[in-house]
């Protein structure tokens, strides 16, 4: 995995937004995998100035994002497809129908996973995924376990996770819902290319893990380690253990 590192988190955000500007000019039909959380609101929010500056065009360009809360209507101003729009989609010429998000109100939630595995491969498969990194090594939704999901699918949430959402829902934990749509550890390493954002101190001792330890489900992010064109962007906080892994210096 190629390691860049950042003085600061905006440095990071606004850098990676350029180089999917630079990718969508490329590539028109560039096919986006993207995530949710509060990292990538400072990528948003560079987006967006971008293309109020004429310096980037989504109308031909198509999305899938990562994951759902189970349970929650795409209308549910705490969902992930809310956010989104909040975020980026509403302010940005990304036409509706490329925008594609698992249904967490879906009745058949196996069904429904299987729709977007579909829906991927009609796209041609990913480009560009980008992704985040969750405090306890989680991308997307897969979270450490004995043994990890390939195709994407229903997975429980740990209580760390639910956590680190509850701003989304009144900074109340327990109203987090414990249950999500993801897509699976094959579906995103199947992109193309991806593009690992962290930052912040917090998540310093995971980029360590995820770097310089073994590939290994208790460490989601750590098979990234398999993939032949993955990056690594961190600001000097998230990076702040690497000087511990000799192989990166």
């Amino acid at each position: 995995m190629r390691v860049r590192t950042f003085a600061t988190a905006d440095d990071a955000g606004r850098t990676l937004a350029r180089e999917i500007a630079r990718a969508l000019k490329t590539d028109s039909r560039l096919v986006l995998g993207l995530p949710t959380g509060r990292t990538p609101i400072l990528l948003y929010r560079e987006l967006v100035r971008l293309y109020e500056a004429g310096r980037i065009d989504f109308s031909q360009g198509t999305t899938f994002n990562l994951d759902e809360f189970f349970g929650l209507r795409a209308g549910d101003p705490r969902s992930y497809h809310a956010f989104m729009r909040r975020h980026l989609f509403d302010r940005v010429n990304l036409p509706a129908r490329r925008i594609n998000f698992l249904n967490g109100a879906a009745s058949d939630p196996e069904q429904e996973c299987a729709r977007y595995e579909r829906a991927i491969a009609r796209a041609g498969g990913i480009d560009l995924q980008i992704l985040g990194l969750g405090g306890n090594g989680h991308i997307g939704f897969n979270e450490p376990a004995d043994a990890l999901m390939a195709a994407t699918h229903r997975a429980r949430l740990t209580p760390a996770t639910r956590r680190a959402n509850a701003s989304l829902f009144g900074d109340r934990p327990r109203a987090v819902p414990r249950e999500a749509l993801s897509m699976g550890m094959a579906t995103i390493l199947r992109a193309r290319r991806i593009i690992l954002l962290a930052t912040g101190r917090t998540k310093s001792r995971c980029v360590e893990r995820m770097l310089g330890g073994p590939v290994t489900t208790r460490v989601p992010a750590s098979f990234l380690q398999l993939h032949p064109n993955v990056d690594v962007w961190l600001d000097r906080a998230a990076a702040s253990r690497l000087d511990r892994l000799p192989d990166l210096q």
